[in-house]
């Protein structure tokens, strides 16, 4: 299957890389042009928890991801898709990424059962029967109107038996055929999903597969599923060889600063993860220098910010203040912590990118690297 060019108001460009490295690039879409590589934070109910979307904005995010499997529970794609489409819905002013549902049908649906026709499971909220095939996915998420939807895959936790690993490899390949048959929407992107566990000869067979399709990006998923740190590195390393060069690469629910940067360095453009808000609301913030724990006993009387020279909300009060909010149960301190974390991210992000456009990515990654992942003074 061929493939043709990209959709409406889509390109994608690299204006710098390393040869089977890290690179730099542009992606346009619909709803605006974003540099890469770039963090998505997630917003799977059309909201980014306790973030409203101006100052989700202030972070410097140029990319939201919302949630097809959620979005059909509640409030429904016709609800959406009556508001504009999900941007729209949400008030955000600029690109957006919808998810098919595999991830969730794994890990939070009842009663799954999964047929090379679909799934078939029990709503997490209700019990109500739901079934989801890759044509239903297409439907809902054009319906939903994201500037970029996700082919429907079958996505297993780790470590799960080979034979069960090479079904579902096998099976979100002939899921990706048919998603691609029933996506129709011209200005909607739509990207492939390479899974195989963590075997890398399957990882090949669904990367050489997939780039051999008309998608307009890949992603890398069922990692970070409970292989651990080096497994996925490893597995990363076995897979981006096989992904197309052209084409916008995006590592799935992928996650912690160092994961980031081991991401950028194997050549991956984009990522989202659930991490920056989830540690926001329970008082952990991300710094260059590692992770702080606000409430820690030691930062009662610590008037600095969380990081000297971040732009955020959150660093324009001191470490003491912020102990008080989670102390005192105030919201505000998750919503600012929250927002300290996602402004964090895209500093991370525009480090790298400027460290590949002049040439000097090996090195900034190496200090970032001795940094980043331990715990903060």
């Amino acid at each position: 299957m061929p493939r043709g060019p990209m959709r409406q108001g889509f390109g994608f460009a690299v204006e710098a890389a390393v040869p089977g490295g890290p690179r730099a690039g542009r992606l346009a879409t619909p709803h605006g042009t974003v540099q890469t590589p770039l963090f998505m934070p997630v917003g799977t109910l059309a909201s980014v928890k306790g973030v409203d979307v101006g100052r989700l904005a202030d972070t410097g995010a140029g990319v939201v991801l919302g949630n097809t499997y959620h979005l059909h529970l509640r409030p429904g794609e016709e609800v959406v898709q009556a508001a504009g489409g999900l941007a729209a819905f949400m008030g955000w002013p600029g690109a957006t990424l919808t998810d098919s549902g595999g991830f969730q049908i794994f890990s939070l649906a009842d009663q799954v059962q999964i047929t090379d026709a679909g799934a078939s499971f029990r709503s997490h909220i209700d019990g109500a029967a739901v079934r989801l095939t890759p044509e239903d996915s297409m439907r809902i998420q054009q319906s939903l109107g994201a500037d970029i939807a996700m082919q429907l895959d079958d996505v297993v936790g780790l470590p799960a038996e080979p034979a069960r690993v090479e079904e579902a490899m096998r099976r979100s390949l002939a899921w990706a055929e048919r998603c691609l048959a029933a996506h129709s929407r011209p200005d909607q992107a739509l990207f492939g999903i390479v899974q195989g566990g963590l075997d890398p000869q399957l990882r090949r067979v669904s990367a050489e597969a997939l780039a051999g399709m008309p998608f307009d990006g890949l992603a890398v998923g069922g990692l970070s599923v409970g292989e651990g740190a080096e497994a996925m590195r490893t597995t990363l390393a076995a897979t981006m060889p096989h992904m197309p060069v052209d084409r916008p690469r995006y590592l799935m629910g992928v996650g912690r600063p160092i994961d980031l940067i081991d991401g950028v360095a194997a050549g991956i453009d984009m990522f989202d993860c659930v991490l920056p808000t989830r540690c926001g609301r329970t008082a952990l913030a991300f710094t260059f220098a590692g992770v702080l724990k606000m409430r820690h006993a030691r930062l009662r009387d610590d008037l600095r910010p969380i990081e000297e020279g971040c732009p955020c909300p959150a660093c324009r009060h001191s470490r003491s203040y912020l102990r008080h909010l989670f102390l005192a149960g105030e919201m505000l301190g998750p919503i600012l912590v929250s927002l300290h974390n996602l402004t964090m991210y895209a500093r991370l992000m525009q480090q790298l990118r400027e460290a590949i456009l002049c040439g000097a990515f090996e090195a900034v990654a190496a200090g970032l690297r001795q940094q980043i992942d331990g715990d903060a003074d």
